[in-house]
C-alpha cells in the first residue's frame, strides 16, 4: 500500500483538473452595493496624487493611478474547483472603462479570458508574462504586450515594471508607477530571493497588494504554491509599503479538492496580525469586495 498512496493521490489531482478544465463557467453571486465601504489614509506626502483601489474579489482589483485604471487579474466567473468563497463586487460589464490590464500567469482564475472576451474595447492595453499574449489576441484583443522581470511599458503616463515572481507556472508581479505614486501587485507568487531587488529599485511603495493564503498542493509533498500570510508580513517589512492590502484568501477549490489536493497557510486577519509585529510601520487595511480605499 505505500507504495500506491502518492501515485493514487497523484492521480485524483489529475484527474479532477481535468473535470474542471471542461466544466461550464457559470455567474459568481454579487455583493450588495449598499454593504461597500469607503476608506481614506493619509501618508503624509505633499502634492501626491490619490491613489484609488478597490478589492473586486481574489486577485481581480482595480487600481487608479495617475488617473488611469487598471484591472488585474481578471477573474468574471466560477466553475467547479474553482470558487472564490465570497461574492464577486460586481461583473464583468459594470466594469469603468479600462486603461489597461495587467496578467501575473495564464491561470483561470487570474485569466478567465473566455469570459473577459466580451470586454468590448478590444484596443485596450494588455501587460502579460511572455507567451501569454497569444492567447489574449486569440480571443480578439490587438494591444498587447509580453514583458519577462525588470523590462517595463510605459503607456499614457503610467509606468508599469514586470517583477519576479514564482507559482506553478510562468508568472510576473508588477509595480505600477505614476508621478510619485507607486503601487505593487503581487499576484499569487511564492516569496522568493529574487523579490530582495525591489527595494532597491523602487524605495518608496505607497500600496502593496499581496497573496495570503499559503496554498499548497498536498499530493505534491504539501508543496508551497503561494506566499502565507505570515511570510507576506514578512516581505512588507521588507519593502515598506505605506499600506498593504491582502487578496486571494478566500479561494475554495469545494470540499472534495479543499480535503484531497489543496491546503491553505493564511488569511487576511493572520496577515494583518502578522504585519503589526513585523512591519509596524506599515498600515493594513481588509477589504470585502467592493470596498474601496483612497491613499492620498
Amino acid at each position: 500500500m505505500k507504495h500506491i498512496k502518492i501515485p493514487f493521490a497523484i492521480g485524483i489531482a489529475f484527474f479532477l483538473h481535468s473535470c474542471s478544465a471542461t466544466s461550464k463557467l457559470t455567474v459568481p453571486s454579487v455583493r450588495e452595493a449598499d454593504l461597500q465601504k469607503k476608506y481614506n489614509y493619509e501618508t503624509g506626502f505633499n502634492n501626491a496624487d490619490t491613489i484609488n483601489f478597490i478589492r473586486i474579489g481574489h486577485a481581480t482589483t482595480l487600481i487608479n493611478i495617475g488617473g488611469k485604471t487598471i484591472l488585474t487579474d481578471p477573474w468574471f466567473s466560477e466553475k467547479k474547483g474553482y470558487y472564490r468563497g465570497e461574492p464577486i463586487a460586481f461583473l464583468q460589464d459594470k466594469l469603468p472603462l479600462l486603461s489597461m490590464i495587467v496578467v501575473s500567469h495564464h491561470h483561470y482564475d487570474h485569466f478567465d479570458i473566455e469570459t473577459f472576451k466580451t470586454y468590448p474595447d478590444k484596443n485596450v492595453p494588455f501587460i502579460v508574462p511572455v507567451g501569454v499574449g497569444k492567447k489574449v489576441k486569440s480571443a480578439g484583443f490587438s494591444n498587447v504586450y509580453e514583458i519577462d522581470p525588470w523590462q517595463s511599458v510605459t503607456i499614457d503616463g503610467v509606468k508599469v515594471t514586470a517583477c519576479p515572481a514564482k507559482h506553478k507556472v510562468k508568472e510576473i508581479t508588477f509595480m505600477i508607477e505614476a508621478g510619485n505614486r507607486a503601487v505593487y501587485f503581487g499576484g499569487d507568487t511564492k516569496l522568493i530571493p529574487e523579490l530582495n531587488e525591489i527595494k532597491t529599485r523602487f524605495p518608496k511603495i505607497d500600496l502593496a497588494i499581496l497573496s495570503v493564503n499559503g496554498l499548497k498542493i498536498r499530493p505534491m509533498f504539501n508543496k508551497q504554491m503561494v506566499m502565507s500570510a505570515v511570510q507576506a508580513a514578512e516581505f512588507c517589512a521588507f519593502i515598506n509599503p505605506k499600506v498593504a492590502v491582502p487578496i486571494h484568501y478566500n479561494f475554495s477549490g469545494g470540499k472534495f479538492k479543499d480535503l484531497f489536493i489543496l491546503k491553505y497557510d493564511g488569511n487576511a486577519q493572520e496577515f494583518a496580525n502578522a504585519t503589526t509585529v513585523n512591519a509596524p510601520k506599515t498600515k493594513t487595511f481588509i477589504l470585502e469586495t467592493g470596498d474601496t480605499l483612497s491613499i492620498h
